[in-house]
């Protein structure tokens, strides 16, 4: 089972109920429109054909491309990028790959300002926003991913397995699939009992999550035909309030 919408209003109230949502991509391109335009969608997607090898993987895997950026959101200057910086995790989140500093290259600065990101952020920043009406300001990490698959080997969309993020909020969107069989998503409660799956699998795609309250993981992608490139390219953008929530 999965909780899925196709309004604002509803979005809300099954983050707030259950802690995630699904959303299509024909009902995510409605919700963004009041935040800006996809104007620059095609050169958006296609960025993520310039990502770099991620040299980080613990389990030696190469089969992970990203790219990053920071930014901070601000109720008074909106979303506004900030200097180049690590990502960091920490080994409770993370125990493959966390406890380091990870510098992975920059969003390229025209996909990165264009209309697109800027239009996906600042959907993101007011949603959050009401679901967290207390918050100033917003740390902003944002991700360009592509999972390879290859003949042989299976490509990890979360290799470090059934996992949060050490944030308050998450956007995952798929930007394209490509040749390639399964990537789904499951969403478990605190205790790891199941809550839902569903799989992106359209452009706009996307999972929304209250990271204090589920966590996620993705099935492993595997090529169809072996003998074509075979890839599974999301956006992650994760939010995290400027200061702490209530209980949290």
């Amino acid at each position: 089972m999965s909780v899925t919408c196709a309004t604002t209003a509803s979005l809300q109230a099954a983050v707030l109920q259950e802690g995630y949502a699904f959303v299509n991509g024909g009902a995510m391109r409605d919700m963004v429109a009041p935040f800006g335009s996809l104007a620059d969608w095609d050169e958006f997607a296609d960025s993520w054909n310039t990502l770099e090898v991620d040299t980080y993987m613990a389990d030696g895997g190469r089969y992970r491309r990203r790219r990053h950026a920071v930014y901070e959101a601000t109720r008074l200057d909106g979303v506004r990028r900030a200097p180049h910086q690590p990502h960091y995790q920490a080994l409770d989140y993370n125990p493959l790959n966390g406890g380091v500093a990870r510098w992975f290259q920059p969003i390229g600065a025209g996909i990165g300002d264009g209309p697109t990101m800027r239009t996906l952020l600042g959907f993101c920043q007011s949603f959050f926003g009401s679901l967290l009406p207390a918050t100033p300001s917003w740390r902003v990490e944002v991700h360009q991913f592509r999972i390879e698959a290859r003949p042989g080997e299976a490509g990890q969309p979360t290799p470090e397995g059934l996992h949060r993020d050490g944030v308050d909020f998450v956007l995952v969107l798929l930007v394209r699939r490509r040749n390639i069989a399964s990537g789904t998503t499951s969403i478990h409660g605190r205790e790891g009992e199941p809550l839902g799956a569903f799989t992106l699998t359209e452009p706009l795609d996307a999972a929304l999550l209250d990271d204090s309250r589920v966590a996620h993981g993705v099935t492993a992608v595997h090529a169809i035909d072996p003998t074509m490139p075979a890839y599974r390219d999301v956006l992650v953008a994760t939010f995290s309030a400027s200061v702490s929530r209530p209980g949290a």
